[in-house]
């Protein structure tokens, strides 16, 4: 995807770092590699000492930058949902009409991630793979409460918000929209898993992708619904 902003900048909530690892190149050393050993490893594998050996530095200098690698995990994941919602932004920016958005939303949030070049210090397809594979790890732990107290889910939400809201102006009644649409995101997720891992757990039809089409007759039949 071409980026037509070449100066944008995703923010991420500073609770989840020390040092803001886009003000530097370490740190954005630090992040393309933490993506390419965790896509590669697995998070419970990786660990800063064996990154840092990969980008010749200190344990002590990435610490610098995060004081775990739950937090490092936590930021480029951040990192991922924000970029999905500016991606979005941008798809339907101009778009009048509801259900043109809605579908847009679907087939993004559901798609086959390709890499962005224009952030260079990021692999959004190994981003995307460390996402559905790792991602339970942010949300399904003691201290849920309180990271989303610090906002550090507010990517994610904001994302979710943004295409309940397409939903809502095409039927103001349906009375479960944030529910539609993370069920979505994370079905979606599940079944690309299935569909490398466990294949009789989902269905893959030659020319299709089954995946964006089961999801997209999902929502417009369940929304279309009185």
């Amino acid at each position: 995807m071409e980026n037509p902003f070449p100066q944008i900048t995703i923010q991420i909530n500073p609770a989840v770092y020390i040092k803001d690892p886009q003000s530097s190149d370490l740190g954005k050393r630090i992040i393309a590699s933490s993506i390419d050993m965790i896509d590669e490893l697995g998070f419970e594998q990786f660990t800063f000492k064996k990154l840092a050996r990969v980008i010749e530095t200190s344990e002590a200098s990435i610490y610098r930058y995060f004081e775990s690698k739950h937090k490092l995990l936590l930021y480029i994941t951040s990192w991922y949902w924000a970029w999905m919602d500016y991606r979005l932004s941008f798809k339907t920016a101009n778009v009048t009409s509801a259900i043109k958005c809605l579908r847009s939303s679907i087939e993004l949030i559901t798609e086959q991630v390709e890499e962005d070049s224009d952030f260079s210090h990021i692999n959004e397809v190994k981003l995307n793979n460390i996402v559905i594979n790792e991602s339970p790890k942010v949300f399904l732990n003691r201290s849920v409460d309180q990271v989303n107290k610090e906002g550090v889910f507010l990517g994610y939400k904001q994302l979710v918000d943004r295409i309940s809201k397409f939903v809502l102006s095409i039927n103001s009644n349906f009375r479960y929209p944030h529910m539609l649409i993370s069920t979505i995101i994370e079905g979606a997720h599940l079944q690309r898993y299935f569909a490398d891992h466990l294949p009789k757990l989902t269905d893959t039809i030659d020319g299709e992708d089954s995946v964006q089409t089961f999801y997209s007759d999902l929502v417009f039949k369940m929304i279309s619904q009185k």
